[in-house]
């Protein structure tokens, strides 16, 4: 396990934060219970809720950093009913369901679930984000230029979602999946795409070769 992983023992479950994907998004710590207190040491105590919400408050962590296991028999985390990728207001990609992310560590359970991957190519943590995009001073609304087709189409059935970083290029994207909006608008459901991560796009989120002319390495 990496050092840079804590756990927090509880009775009836444990829960671990991952150092490595933290982006500081504060769902666990804005929660309305007590299972996450600024300030506090420790600063998780699993034992301050019941079970159920303890796990509902690390599943919403949406970069994969907050994980648990349980050992009261209560049920594991599963995968979000269908896939979904969610581009930020000038952040990351937000992905959320059957993951399986090329170059994760076998020790970040986490992003088989939820995972936060950098498109703006400073992150020295790749494929995922680190928030070097604030410091770079990162611009993209998360606007999307394409159309839902079929409004009334249906959801993206279960199955696995491989994300796998290209060579210095984009992310490349395999199985059914919906592609949000930063304004929460599906703009659109697919089984492929080419998401930029080199921050340079003039078609952003999609890729448009311009990581070749930007020199973008993707380690």
């Amino acid at each position: 396990m990496s050092e840079k992983i804590t756990k927090y023992p509880g009775k009836h479950l444990d829960v671990f934060w991952d150092g490595r994907l933290c982006i500081h998004v504060g769902e666990c710590g804005r929660a309305e219970n007590a299972l996450f207190e600024g300030g506090r040491q420790p600063w998780c105590q699993p034992d301050s809720v019941d079970a159920p919400a303890a796990t509902n408050v690390v599943e919403r962590c949406p970069s994969g950093a907050l994980t648990y296991e349980r050992h009261d028999g209560g049920p594991a985390e599963v995968a979000f009913e269908r896939n979904v990728v969610s581009v930020s207001n000038n952040g990351p990609l937000y992905l959320a369901g059957e993951l399986e992310i090329e170059g994760a560590a076998a020790d970040m359970p986490g992003v088989r679930f939820r995972a936060a991957l950098c498109r703006c190519g400073q992150s020295k943590n790749k494929p995922f984000c680190d928030n070097s995009h604030e410091a770079a001073g990162f611009k993209d609304h998360g606007a999307v230029g394409a159309t839902l087709d079929d409004e009334s189409a249906g959801s993206p059935t279960p199955g696995a979602l491989s994300v796998k970083p290209a060579a210095n290029g984009p992310l490349l994207l395999s199985g059914e999946f919906e592609l949000v909006a930063a304004s929460g608008r599906v703009a659109m459901r697919a089984t492929k795409a080419a998401l930029c991560r080199c921050g340079h796009s003039k078609n952003k989120p999609f890729c448009d070769g311009s990581h070749k002319a930007a020199g973008f390495t993707g380690e």
